[in-house]
């Protein structure tokens, strides 16, 4: 009898060990459990991020409404238009607007017809030099004394023309009429014949 009761309380014994063992090691387990599944979510939790996210943007430019479309384009026409407008501005002037050619338009004729033009002599009678004397008096005469009928020195709006014009950049008062440019003409054989005069023997 003695030893039924001895042999029972070693098997209770036993099996509170066991049982304490199971308790102390579940913990443990658990907590690896916990997080193996603590990491796992976690990569899930950023693939489905980064896969919205995508997606988003995609719908997004999906998503937009004719109007908004139009909106993008007539942004991008006007921002094209402003560089055209720009380059057109920033294009060399080669004619003066009050007559005659600038010095890139000289520069450009030269280019292109390699002729050498100069300023027009725009100095009074008394203070020219006998070069300027026939450069001017050549002018004049050729220009405005030509023979037949002159160019229209008036457009259909009663602007002057740029033949008309051309008598600014010589230091002349713009023709209004033709009776006028035949007296710019007149003035320049005048200079010729004092050039001729003055001609060194």
């Amino acid at each position: 009898m003695l030893a039924r009761i001895r042999t029972r309380a070693r098997q209770k014994t036993t099996q509170s060990g066991q049982l304490q063992t199971q308790s102390e090691s579940t913990p443990f387990k658990r907590r690896k459990d916990f997080s193996q599944c603590t990491e796992t979510a976690i990569g899930s939790l950023a693939r489905c991020s980064s896969r919205q996210s995508s997606q988003g943007g995609t719908a997004l430019a999906q998503a937009q409404t004719p109007n908004e479309k139009k909106k993008g384009e007539s942004m991008n026409h006007a921002s094209v238009s402003k560089k055209s407008r720009t380059q057109r501005s920033r294009k060399v002037v080669t004619k003066d607007p009050h007559g005659g050619l600038t010095a890139a338009g000289r520069k450009e004729f030269l280019q292109k017809e390699g002729a050498h033009l100069k300023p027009g002599v725009r100095k009074s009678e008394r203070e020219m030099t006998l070069e300027e004397m026939k450069r001017k008096g050549s002018w004049a005469a050729r220009f405005y004394g030509r023979s037949g009928s002159l160019p229209p020195l008036r457009d259909k709006h009663g602007k002057p023309t740029r033949f008309a014009l051309t008598a600014a950049a010589w230091g002349e008062p713009v023709p209004k009429t033709n009776a006028a440019a035949r007296k710019i003409a007149e003035k320049g054989r005048r200079l010729l014949a004092r050039a001729k005069m003055k001609k060194p023997a």
